[in-house]
Protein backbone atom coordinates (compact mmCIF):
# COMPACT_ATOMS: atom_id res chain seq x y z
CA UNK A 1 0.00 0.00 0.00
CA UNK A 2 3.02 2.30 0.39
CA UNK A 3 3.10 2.89 -3.40
CA UNK A 4 -0.46 4.28 -3.31
CA UNK A 5 0.29 6.88 -0.65
CA UNK A 6 -0.48 10.46 -1.51
CA UNK A 7 1.26 13.28 0.31
CA UNK A 8 0.31 16.95 -0.07
CA UNK A 9 1.76 20.08 1.46
CA UNK A 10 -0.57 22.90 2.47
CA UNK A 11 -0.89 26.35 0.92
CA UNK A 12 2.19 28.50 1.23
CA UNK A 13 2.40 31.01 4.09
CA UNK A 14 0.45 33.81 2.40
CA UNK A 15 -2.18 31.40 1.07
CA UNK A 16 -1.74 32.43 -2.57
CA UNK A 17 -0.77 29.12 -4.12
CA UNK A 18 0.33 25.54 -3.71
CA UNK A 19 3.87 24.54 -2.92
CA UNK A 20 3.38 21.01 -4.28
CA UNK A 21 0.56 18.76 -5.33
CA UNK A 22 0.32 15.00 -5.02
CA UNK A 23 3.62 13.20 -4.87
CA UNK A 24 2.28 10.03 -6.42
CA UNK A 25 3.47 8.66 -9.75
CA UNK A 26 0.79 10.58 -11.58
CA UNK A 27 0.76 14.43 -11.71
CA UNK A 28 -2.28 16.59 -12.43
CA UNK A 29 -2.49 19.30 -15.08
CA UNK A 30 -1.05 22.30 -13.27
CA UNK A 31 -1.58 24.58 -16.27
CA UNK A 32 -5.34 24.18 -16.11
CA UNK A 33 -5.35 24.68 -12.35
CA UNK A 34 -3.26 27.84 -12.57
CA UNK A 35 -5.03 29.28 -15.62
CA UNK A 36 -7.15 31.77 -13.59
CA UNK A 37 -4.01 33.03 -11.86
CA UNK A 38 -2.31 33.62 -15.21
CA UNK A 39 -5.40 35.34 -16.59
CA UNK A 40 -5.50 37.66 -13.62
CA UNK A 41 -1.82 38.51 -14.02
CA UNK A 42 -2.31 39.18 -17.74
CA UNK A 43 -5.25 41.47 -17.03
CA UNK A 44 -3.18 43.39 -14.48
CA UNK A 45 -0.32 43.78 -16.98
CA UNK A 46 -2.74 45.08 -19.61
CA UNK A 47 -4.12 47.62 -17.17
CA UNK A 48 -0.64 48.89 -16.37
CA UNK A 49 0.20 49.26 -20.07
CA UNK A 50 -3.08 51.03 -20.78
CA UNK A 51 -2.56 53.42 -17.86
CA UNK A 52 0.93 54.27 -19.13
CA UNK A 53 -0.34 54.89 -22.65
CA UNK A 54 -3.19 57.00 -21.31
CA UNK A 55 -0.77 59.12 -19.27
CA UNK A 56 1.46 59.66 -22.31
CA UNK A 57 -1.49 60.65 -24.46
CA UNK A 58 -2.75 63.07 -21.84
CA UNK A 59 0.72 64.64 -21.64
CA UNK A 60 0.80 65.02 -25.43
CA UNK A 61 -2.67 66.51 -25.37
CA UNK A 62 -1.58 69.14 -22.87
CA UNK A 63 1.53 70.11 -24.86
CA UNK A 64 0.08 70.00 -28.39
CA UNK A 65 -2.76 72.08 -29.71
CA UNK A 66 -4.20 71.96 -33.20
CA UNK A 67 -5.80 69.46 -35.61
CA UNK A 68 -4.55 66.42 -33.72
CA UNK A 69 -6.61 67.21 -30.62
CA UNK A 70 -9.70 65.40 -31.87
CA UNK A 71 -7.71 62.28 -32.76
CA UNK A 72 -5.99 62.27 -29.38
CA UNK A 73 -9.29 62.77 -27.56
CA UNK A 74 -10.74 59.84 -29.47
CA UNK A 75 -7.72 57.65 -28.63
CA UNK A 76 -7.90 58.67 -24.97
CA UNK A 77 -11.59 57.85 -24.89
CA UNK A 78 -10.92 54.42 -26.43
CA UNK A 79 -8.13 53.71 -23.94
CA UNK A 80 -10.32 54.74 -21.03
CA UNK A 81 -12.99 52.37 -22.28
CA UNK A 82 -10.46 49.54 -22.59
CA UNK A 83 -9.13 50.31 -19.11
CA UNK A 84 -12.64 50.12 -17.69
CA UNK A 85 -13.17 46.76 -19.44
CA UNK A 86 -9.83 45.49 -18.13
CA UNK A 87 -10.74 46.55 -14.59
CA UNK A 88 -14.06 44.72 -14.87
CA UNK A 89 -12.30 41.59 -16.13
CA UNK A 90 -9.70 41.83 -13.36
CA UNK A 91 -12.47 42.01 -10.75
CA UNK A 92 -14.12 38.91 -12.23
CA UNK A 93 -10.82 37.04 -12.27
CA UNK A 94 -10.08 38.08 -8.71
CA UNK A 95 -13.43 36.73 -7.56
CA UNK A 96 -12.86 33.49 -9.48
CA UNK A 97 -9.36 33.26 -7.99
CA UNK A 98 -10.79 33.50 -4.46
CA UNK A 99 -13.30 30.75 -5.21
CA UNK A 100 -10.58 28.51 -6.59
CA UNK A 101 -8.34 29.10 -3.58
CA UNK A 102 -11.25 28.09 -1.34
CA UNK A 103 -11.80 24.90 -3.35
CA UNK A 104 -8.09 24.04 -3.34
CA UNK A 105 -7.95 24.55 0.43
CA UNK A 106 -10.78 22.07 0.95
CA UNK A 107 -9.36 19.59 -1.55
CA UNK A 108 -6.03 19.65 0.27
CA UNK A 109 -7.80 19.05 3.55
CA UNK A 110 -9.67 16.07 2.06
CA UNK A 111 -6.47 14.58 0.66
CA UNK A 112 -4.72 14.98 4.01
CA UNK A 113 -7.60 13.24 5.76
CA UNK A 114 -7.47 10.41 3.23
CA UNK A 115 -3.72 10.17 3.69
CA UNK A 116 -4.16 9.91 7.47
CA UNK A 117 -6.73 7.14 7.00
CA UNK A 118 -4.33 5.25 4.75
CA UNK A 119 -1.53 5.60 7.28
CA UNK A 120 -3.72 4.31 10.10
CA UNK A 121 -4.61 1.14 8.14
Amino acid sequence: MAGNRISVRALDSDGLGLKTMAESGKTDNFGETLKPFYLRASAAECMIILKERLSKLEAVLVTKKGGQDEELLKTISELQSKLKDANTEAEKLTAENEKLKYRVKHLIRAVKEADLKLESM
